[in-house]
């Protein structure tokens, strides 16, 4: 079938009445979840797996995709009318949307804000159905090799792009991948690792992980008494913006958008990273650059768009190479694995009505986002009153209560509350935890690959050097790593001189 075919499939499954439910529900969590500061879509996402077991695929993924491009709109919320990024990709929108507000253009700053999102979205979904199904056509010619070598890639290249250094990132990924060998090995059934816990035959679930990770550890992490400062609500009649701001915003929601998908693409905390490079462009670019930080409707506009163009660009690689570009992503390919469908490039051919019926229903759920985000702007910002003295308290009963309905074991609860506390200290030693869960999901396939492998090589590891496409992937890891390398030894460098002159100075 063609393109247009295929969507009339995906719209024929996203439509149905319950489907609709759950991407509303999923689109309602994600702006609350962005509007409250300090959780993030990834703890959502995390503290809400476990709810959707229930459910058939395709409503499980629609809902907890609709949490994650959802937070991205809630977000610009508090970033506008409080001056608090309620999501870590608006941290930009705080400069310029507050001062806005405090100018009364705070009515306006959401709206260019959420049809930015819209906009940005919808160009994002409409690139993800033209440029998946081919990607995954090519992904058929990958074998054990070249998917060992993209593993391989996508770890490294996420490490390369993280924000702690490189060997930080990686020793939080091969901690992970350690994590993922322990259980039955699927080649020879024997034990590993499990310490006689008959639990553990099955290995570390990732939802127990993820909840201790980012659900308990952020909340630990976060300071108890949070002060909710004055929040500026603005009025249903105060939310249409005047021409001069359409016709400022109009350009940065345009780059925005596409410099967004194309970050999206890569591995990393991509929806971050856009927002900070839109808003670098914008001011660059700009003609009265000086108007930044005083109120300049492109540094809202800009990022804004980035943000969600790059959280739906990071389901093209998920969705077509089953490679999850983030923690996020890894996530949500576990919600796949756990319903039974296999992520990669089979998804499009063997599961139609789950990837069509995705891709349907990011086009309702922008929709559903855009009316979501103006009217109810007020209720939103009612749910910041809560003291967080009672909140938390609920968010962690919430997660005792979720992963123990998984498979009700008491075994889940402890690794859970364990990898909580694993997050708190990671976080106060300045260690990334989401190298980790990535390491972990795709422990399992990496191993099985990489063993498939040397198989068929009678344990020759030239395998690797002798197929193009597994030898060009290598080739890209042994340069990002000569990369990190030199800018290492770059930075020491540069620390040993700035020493030396300091030094210096004292002495005379």
């Amino acid at each position: 079938m063609g393109t247009v075919e295929n969507l009339l499939l995906g719209f024929s499954v996203a439509l149905q009445p319950d489907v609709l439910w759950y991407a509303f529900l999923g689109c309602l969590v994600g702006t609350i979840v962005g509007v409250l500061p300090g959780i993030g879509p990834l703890s959502g996402i995390s503290i809400l797996l476990p709810a959707t077991f229930g459910l058939d695929t395709t409503k499980s993924v629609v809902m907890l995709a609709g949490i994650y491009y959802g937070s991205q709109y809630g977000g610009s919320t508090t970033s506008i009318l409080m001056r608090i990024p309620g999501e870590a990709a608006s941290v930009m929108t705080c400069i310029d949307g507050y001062a806005m507000a405090q100018k009364g253009r705070a009515g306006a700053a959401l709206c260019i804000a959420a049809v930015g999102s819209w906009i940005a979205g919808t160009f994002g979904v409409i690139m993800l159905t033209v440029i998946a199904p081919p990607l995954a056509s090519f992904a058929l010619r990958f074998g054990p090799p070249e998917y060992t070598a993209l593993l391989v890639l996508g770890l490294i290249f996420l490490a390369y792009m993280s924000s702690t250094s490189l060997p930080r990132t990686l020793l939080m990924a091969c901690f992970g991948l350690l994590l993922g060998t322990i259980g039955i090995d699927n080649m020879t059934g024997h034990f590993r690792y499990s310490f006689d816990i008959a639990e553990l035959g099955d290995g570390i679930g990732i939802v127990p992980v993820a909840i201790g990770l980012f659900g308990l550890g952020e909340i630990l992490s976060t300071p108890s008494a949070n002060v909710i400062s004055k929040v500026i609500a603005p009025k249903l009649r105060e939310l249409l913006p005047n021409r001069r701001e359409w016709r400022q915003s109009a350009m940065p929601i345009a780059r925005g958008s596409v410099l967004g998908f194309l970050i999206g693409l890569t591995p990393g905390s991509a929806h971050i990273i856009s927002s900070f490079l839109s808003y670098a462009i914008e001011r660059r670019v700009s003609k009265h650059p000086e108007e930044f930080g005083k109120g300049a409707v492109a540094g809202v506009a800009g990022p804004e768009s980035a943000n969600n163009a790059a959280s739906t660009g990071a389901f093209v690689p998920m969705l077509a190479l089953g490679l999850p570009t983030g923690p996020i992503t890894a996530v949500l390919i576990a919600a796949l694995m756990i319903h039974g469908v296999p992520p990669g490039p089979t998804l499009v051919n063997e599961h139609p009505n789950i990837f069509w019926g995705f891709v349907a229903s990011m086009y309702v759920g922008n929709l559903m986002l855009l009316a979501l985000n103006l009217p109810l702007v007020g209720i939103f910002v009612n749910v910041l009153r809560i003291p967080y003295a009672y909140l938390y308290p609920l968010v962690i009963m919430f997660c005792i209560i979720g992963v123990y309905e998984v498979s009700h074991s008491i075994v889940d609860v402890w690794i859970m509350l364990i990898m909580g506390i694993i997050g708190y200290v990671l976080r106060k030693f300045g260690f990334d935890p989401a190298p980790l869960v990535l390491g972990l999901v795709i422990a399992p396939t990496l191993e099985m690959s990489l063993r498939q492998s040397l198989i068929m090589s009678n344990g020759n590891w030239a395998i690797f050097l002798q197929r193009p496409i597994s030898l060009t992937l290598l080739a890209v890891c042994a340069a990002l790593l000569a990369l990190a390398t030199l800018s290492l030894i770059r930075s020491r460098r540069d620390w040993r001189s700035r020493l030396a002159e300091a030094e210096t100075g004292e002495n005379q």
